[in-house]
């Protein structure tokens, strides 16, 4: 498997014409996997990505706007490079295709290639989107951890698993909560080029009752973090899931789309359903 610096990250590029499918980079999942706990056994997803610029040619010679989505199994032997990912989008923006489910073929087989796996691909065209907000709102049942007033200890902006710790309950509580946390505060870095992502992270689990300001401390550590988007949602999950005892757990963050593509990485225990759920956050 070809290293990352041998791809086109931070490099200097001409957008092609020509539909190149050769243009895909995959990254093999087990270089990043073998750094983790073991609690990476133990969980299920897929990534989730958005293309908002999705471009071809009818047989007539009139452009078509789209909106596709592309869903890459966890278990995967690879991910794919976003920079190449967007370079073969383009490759596609002066190509014929006899019909959209000609595209989607084409679409899924050189994705499900890139990654050694079967990747879904969904079409919409841009005059039949219908795209809407579905941000959870802060509630009972759905808390955000960012209003919440930090005590006075520094921020650690290097992600550290020791900043993870359980709650102090009282002696009527449960032992056993289950709760849905989110925070806009993620913020990590493309190992490559070194420029921010911004994302949204949510957070979901049973199990003993995790302290929220250790949780959002641990989320902002992040902030420097040069790694790329799957790999910190999957830390994540393995260091909430083995800190904080939980028996049931997902994580899912929704980035910010950089040149017309957002990457949605959802991990979770087998119980809770595969799929990432069906959402799109304000920013994006």
């Amino acid at each position: 498997m070809a290293s990352v610096e041998e791809s086109k990250l931070g490099k200097q590029t001409r957008y092609d014409h020509a539909y190149d499918p050769a243009l895909l980079f995959p990254i093999s999942r087990a270089d990043n996997r073998h750094k983790l706990s073991d609690s990476v056994k133990d969980f299920v997803g897929e990534d989730w990505w958005t293309s908002y610029e999705l471009s071809w040619l009818q047989p007539s010679g009139l452009p078509v706007a789209a909106i596709a989505h592309f869903r890459v199994p966890s278990d995967s032997a690879n991910i794919i490079e976003s920079k190449s990912f967007k370079l073969y989008l383009n490759s596609l923006n002066q190509h014929m295709f006899e019909s959209v489910a000609e595209l989607r073929d084409v679409l899924t087989r050189d994705l499900s290639k890139a990654a050694s796996a079967s990747v879904d691909v969904q079409i919409e065209l841009v005059t039949n989107a219908n795209f809407s907000i579905s941000e959870p709102a802060e509630s009972e049942s759905q808390v955000c951890l960012d209003s919440l007033t930090p005590g006075s200890d520094a921020f650690v902006y290097a992600p550290d698993a020791k900043l993870l710790r359980l709650a102090l309950v009282a002696e009527d509580e449960s032992e056993v909560v289950e709760e849905s946390l989110h925070s806009h505060l993620l913020r990590s870095n493309c190992p490559v080029t070194d420029q921010p992502d911004w994302g949204s992270v949510y957070i979901e689990y049973r199990g003993p009752k995790i302290d929220h300001e250790s949780l959002l401390r641990y989320i902002i550590s992040f902030r420097q973090c040069q790694d790329f988007h799957e790999h910190c949602v999957e830390r994540m999950f393995c260091d909430v899931l083995a800190q904080c005892q939980c028996e049931s757990l997902s994580v899912y963050a929704r980035y910010t789309r950089r040149g017309g593509l957002d990457i949605n990485p959802y991990r979770t225990t087998p119980d809770r359903q595969h799929h990432a759920p069906s959402m799109r956050t304000v920013r994006q």
